[in-house]
């Protein structure tokens, strides 16, 4: 845990590519833009692990996979993902993007669950309105056009999380897809994936970096490595 205690200074010689780690409780967290690097014993787990679940397998789970998730909120309700209260502080261009100071913003969530991130925001700032959608029927559909010079924040799962290194032989769908037991499914994404999709579209990259988290454990001697790849793209502004 060494080079969580290191300073701005240190970080900035040996790390350039590395942003000023933070703490957070027992969460220590930093950025980076390359991923993580795997021990040894991950590394062979991971090579290890190269048997496709079946053709047939994917193409029911790919046909309900909307089901699969309406059933896991059925299941779990409000109770599994724990509310994100970094929205704003990661996120600045929520606030940074009025024009005035109470300036009403509107926002569009994509794969909004039941709310974890979207109902810690709203609290914390009035002059939000915002649409929702999710892949489950309990969550509000909305479809909406992305106007020139606005911007798309994205923050999921990167490769080589910790909820990655966990998953059974049997499980995987595709390079960096896997599904649980209970048919939902997962990605991990690069930043270069993430980076291609966006810009393929036409958008511009603004943001495409790692957060690395380690969540720590002391009774239990446990140190969790988690990832995520946190971005922001921008449609381009229409030219004259």
């Amino acid at each position: 845990m060494d080079e969580f205690r290191m300073s701005q200074e240190d970080v900035s010689a040996n790390h350039p590519n590395v942003i000023v780690p933070t703490c957070e409780g027992n969460t220590f967290q930093k950025k980076a833009h390359s991923i993580r690097t795997l021990s040894a014993e991950e590394a062979e787990k991971l090579a290890r692990d190269q048997t496709l679940v079946s053709d047939f397998k994917q193409s029911k789970l790919e046909k309900e996979a909307q089901k699969n998730w309406d059933l896991f909120y059925k299941r779990n309700s409000t109770n599994f993902f724990k509310d994100r209260h970094w929205t704003t502080r990661e996120f600045e261009e929520l606030k940074a993007c009025r024009e005035f100071e109470n300036q009403k913003l509107t926002i569009l969530e994509a794969g909004c669950g039941v709310g974890n991130c979207l109902f810690p925001l709203l609290k914390e700032d009035f002059n939000i309105f915002a649409y929702a959608c999710d892949f489950s029927p309990r969550a509000v559909e909305y479809v909406k056009v992305l106007k020139p010079g606005k911007c798309i924040l994205f923050r999921d799962y990167g490769l080589y999380d910790h909820a990655m290194l966990r998953f059974k032989s049997g499980s995987k769908l595709g390079d960096n897809f896997y599904v649980r037991q209970d048919g939902t499914r997962s990605y991990f994404f690069t930043h270069e994936f993430l980076s291609q999709l966006f810009m393929a579209e036409g958008y511009e990259q603004v943001v495409n970096e790692y957060v690395l988290r380690e969540t720590v454990n002391r009774k239990e001697g446990l140190c969790v490595p988690r990832i995520f790849l946190q971005s922001k793209f921008r449609k381009p502004l229409s030219k004259p």
